[in-house]
């Protein structure tokens, strides 16, 4: 498995969001989806995430002698295990839930930036609620949650879709002695 500070970088983050769709892209496909970040930026996060085995190469190809990659994601090795969730440090935790909210934020001002942004009919939701419940009723919803996401995601792109980018964040409500 990955470690959180190689998985929430926003730059990573942007990368494997392309790919979580599972066709293969070659970097001059990704560059297309993400014009912002700088081709050696992009080829040296790449980089990174292939040696540590995020990222796969899917085939090859030659283009004027030169050899084209596309890489897709290994899903099981794109998340922070618990084991190394459980040896992260609250400053550790910290500088990841940091990342995470930055790219957060980052993706929702590129949805805002588009001319045809309109967060109502595109269904744009972000939303609090508070849940009392045991340890294994908790257990219970996160696993729904995961099953409704993750039975969508090889759904493929086409007529009537649209890419979406869901995001979970669970948080206990602690009080905080004065």
């Amino acid at each position: 498995m990955a470690t959180a500070d190689l998985l929430l970088h926003p730059v990573r983050m942007r990368i494997l969001q392309a790919l979580f769709d599972g066709d293969p892209l070659n970097t001059n496909q990704l560059r297309d989806r993400l014009p912002d970040i700088a081709p050696a930026t992009m080829y040296r996060h790449i980089a990174l995430l292939a040696e540590a085995g995020v990222l796969e190469v899917a085939g090859e190809t030659r283009v004027r002698g030169i050899v084209v990659r596309s890489y897709r994601v290994r899903s099981e090795k794109a998340t922070v295990d618990p084991a190394a969730r459980a040896t992260m440090t609250p400053e550790d935790h910290r500088r990841a839930f940091t990342t995470f909210v930055v790219s957060l934020l980052a993706d929702f001002e590129r949805y805002l930036k588009a001319d045809d942004a309109e967060p109502t009919s595109d269904g744009v939701v972000y939303r609090q609620a508070i849940v009392n419940l045991s340890d294994e009723e908790f257990a219970a919803m996160v696993g729904e949650i995961q099953n409704a996401v993750v039975s969508r995601v090889d759904l493929p792109a086409g007529e009537g879709r649209t890419r979406r980018i869901v995001n979970l964040v669970v948080v206990p409500e602690r009080t905080v002695p004065e």
